[in-house]
């Protein structure tokens, strides 16, 4: 049975029964240098970002559950594309079906969805500053099931990353010359 990596509203164990009743949670899974972003129509994606990961849950799914979250994903629209990408779990890295939303620009949830989306990711104890990341797309964000006073939505920093330096550095100007500066 394929195995599928979900970060938004599929992380719900009840709704998953409802749907993909023959699937089952493997348990927390992680989608390294992704980040988690919320799209133009208001559902939840993924792009690269070297820097984040996106947490969620494995599920090994039926191959007739995968043709219900198709539709439910909206394949055949092309709100989103599946892809198939290495996911971390406890123990290694497995290969697990991945639902990427068609647009990558920054937008706002539809009512209630991202909600759901948080409490589900509280329920599987994600942690909890990837939950504070999630709550940034609320206009008003949630802590533990109520709403925080304080503003969440500021845009996050931008350049590098403290304390993180590149692997490799690009050559001096001396070296790409062959003349040393002056």
């Amino acid at each position: 049975m394929p195995l599928y990596f979900a970060y938004g509203a599929n992380m719900d164990v009840a709704a998953m029964r409802e749907r993909c009743p023959r699937s089952t949670p493997l348990g927390l899974a992680r989608l390294p240098r992704h980040r988690f972003i919320i799209t133009t129509d208001g559902y939840a994606s993924v792009l690269r970002d070297p820097r984040e990961s996106v947490h969620g849950v494995l599920w090994d799914c039926a191959l007739g559950d995968i043709r219900t979250l198709d539709k439910f994903e909206e394949l055949a629209s092309g709100l989103y594309i599946k892809i198939n990408q290495p996911v971390v779990v406890e123990g290694g890295a497995k290969r697990a079906l991945i639902y990427v939303g068609r647009s990558a620009q920054i937008g706002k949830p539809r009512p209630g969805y991202l909600e759901n989306v948080i409490a589900s990711a509280r329920s599987w104890a994600l942690p909890e500053t990837y939950l504070t990341g999630m709550n940034r797309f609320l206009s008003k964000p949630i802590q533990d099931g109520k709403p925080l006073n304080q503003d969440l939505n500021e845009p996050l920093p931008a350049g590098p990353v403290a304390g993180v330096r590149p692997r490799a550095a690009a050559p001096s100007s001396a070296i790409r010359t062959g003349k040393a500066s002056e």
